[in-house]
């Protein structure tokens, strides 16, 4: 799962949603740095990322493209998924996806200046070039996957794999309605356990 889903599967609460967007650069202990409800949400980032490798469904996601992109495919299934997301969004959630989003950034801007160095540089970038509405398009992925891309230290090729999204995209498509109601309930579920959903 991609920043759009994460911040779709936190509910919510501001500081759950705050948690999970940051989640990726916030390593080990240093979430005890947070406020509780910001740690949770890191927490829950983390639920997500190993529920998500672990699933049978995404599995046949990246298995098609583990040949040519290696330990990169799971990278790269994360970003087309929230292209699905996207696309569907209505299906998952009754706010347009313009407002959520809209929503969205102002409440990161908002707590900024509490965030980890690589994703207070990142966030201007994210508003700027409206990555979340971007998802929703090829070109969109295409773009953050070349992006990637050029950040690896070794060669990945992952700016090649908008091509593969269009040539196989049935697939990843039904991978993805599959999967989404799965991950939805896990973290509806945990969000109940730790207080955060009625």
């Amino acid at each position: 799962m991609n920043f759009l889903a994460h911040l779709y599967l936190s509910g919510d609460e501001d500081g759950i949603k705050i948690g999970n967007f940051i989640g990726d650069f916030v390593k080990g202990k240093q979430l005890e740095d947070y406020p509780k409800a910001v740690q949770d949400g890191i927490r829950l980032h983390r639920e997500i990322d190993f529920f998500t490798d672990q699933h049978a469904i995404v599995m046949e996601s990246k298995d098609r493209l583990r040949k040519k992109y290696r330990h990169y495919a799971g990278v790269i299934v994360d970003v087309y998924y929230d292209h699905f997301l996207a696309n569907h969004w209505q299906r998952y959630h009754p706010q347009a996806l313009s407002d959520f989003v809209s929503q969205s950034y102002a409440l990161m801007e908002k707590h900024a200046a509490s965030f980890p160095e690589r994703a207070q540089y990142m966030l201007p970038y994210m508003t700027q070039h409206n990555w979340l509405e971007g998802y929703g398009y090829v070109e969109g992925i295409r773009r953050a996957l070349s992006g990637m891309s050029r950040r690896t230290s070794f060669r990945s090729r992952m700016e090649e794999a908008s091509q593969d999204l269009v040539s196989e995209y049935e697939h990843f498509e039904d991978e993805f309605l599959r999967f989404f109601p799965e991950i939805s309930r896990h973290c509806t579920e945990w969000l109940k356990r730790e207080g955060y959903a009625d």
